[in-house]
């Protein structure tokens, strides 16, 4: 039998929990804002960031469970990317703290909360459009001892390293199905292939979190089924995955739980299917009192509502015009 997990989140002999007793621990979960989770490796308390009058974020309390895939969705505007870029080092907050696995992340620069194991993708994607997709790829492994000057003039000590980076490079370009392409410039991409280019070079560094902006907009339909399973083996490796997404079919596909961001505050939490029934969500995302359905579910059931509707309404007046004339003015 497998060993149980204790509360920290590792198993009794200290091997990493599997990513799917990590889903599992979110079932139990409350769908409240804030909620404590059971492993939680990315700790938000008191994030805001104002610019000029504008709070585009503030954050009181959010936990990112351990292993899991958690959306991050909202109307634009809702602070978002502006959280991303606090959390990885790109902005800095008016107050607050964050922490990755207990240690405080704020004040650190993008290059060194990488190191620590959190990478980001961009909705806009970063490829150096004049670097073969190869050169790109091997940019993202970390610790090359010949970025060293003097090490640089001495190919005996960086040689060995350079033939494993190409080789894991080769391993991830194969992995994505753009090994064809690692000779050719990364400009020369679609938009779809520069996203898993940049989601590739995210794993060189071995990464613990993975966060992704947005990684299936502007994507080519044949290739949003790639990237989805992409994401998903990413949890099946135990790593844990943030998203910002727009498409709603695609945040119920793969998430294990769900944060909802409005005006920069984070307005509801809670697995897939919680977020289509709460009120609060609807009225963000499309305004008080719209009743536009967000699953197939409610579709379907309004539709039948409104036949239902239809059918007493036809019959009603199908038994006023047959009734017999008694006489009397119809009123």
């Amino acid at each position: 039998m497998p060993a149980e997990p204790n509360p920290t989140g590792a198993t009794a002999s200290g091997a990493r929990v599997p990513a799917r007793l990590a889903q599992a621990a979110l079932r139990d979960v409350p769908w409240e804002v804030g909620v404590a989770k059971p492993d939680p490796t990315i700790v938000v308390d008191g994030v805001t960031r104002t610019f000029g009058g504008l709070t585009a974020v503030s954050v009181d309390h959010l936990e990112i469970q351990r292993g899991g895939i958690t959306g991050l969705i909202g109307p634009n505007g809702a602070g978002k990317t502006t959280l991303f870029n606090l959390l990885t080092g790109f902005d800095q907050p008016d107050s607050g703290t964050w922490t990755f696995d207990g240690r405080s992340l704020g004040k650190l620069a993008p290059h060194q909360v990488a190191r620590l194991g959190v990478v980001r993708t961009f909705q806009l994607t970063k490829a150096l459009s004049r670097l073969t997709v190869l050169q790109n790829m091997l940019l993202g492994a970390q610790g090359q001892k010949g970025e060293s000057f003097f090490s640089a003039l001495v190919p005996a000590l960086w040689r060995g390293q350079e033939k494993a980076n190409t080789e894991k490079a080769m391993e991830l370009l194969r992995r994505f199905k753009l090994d064809a392409k690692k000779d050719d410039f990364a400009g020369t991409l679609s938009g779809g292939q520069r996203k898993l280019l940049e989601m590739a070079r995210a794993l060189m560094s071995d990464p613990q979190v993975v966060m992704l902006d947005e990684p299936m907009a502007g994507v080519n339909p044949a290739l949003t089924q790639s990237l989805l399973g992409h994401v998903k083996d990413l949890r099946e490796e135990g790593m844990t995955v943030i998203f910002v997404e727009h498409d709603m079919d695609v945040v119920r596909d793969i998430s294990d739980w769900v944060v909802v961001m409005a005006a920069g505050n984070v307005i509801a939490e809670g697995p897939p299917e919680s977020i289509s029934q709460n009120k609060a969500v609807v009225d963000a995302y499309l305004g008080a009192h719209h009743d536009a359905p967000l699953t197939v579910e409610d579709e379907d059931r309004q539709l039948a509502e409104a036949e239902a509707a239809i059918a007493r309404e036809s019959e009603g007046t199908e038994a006023g015009t047959s009734a017999p004339d008694q006489g009397g003015t119809a009123r």
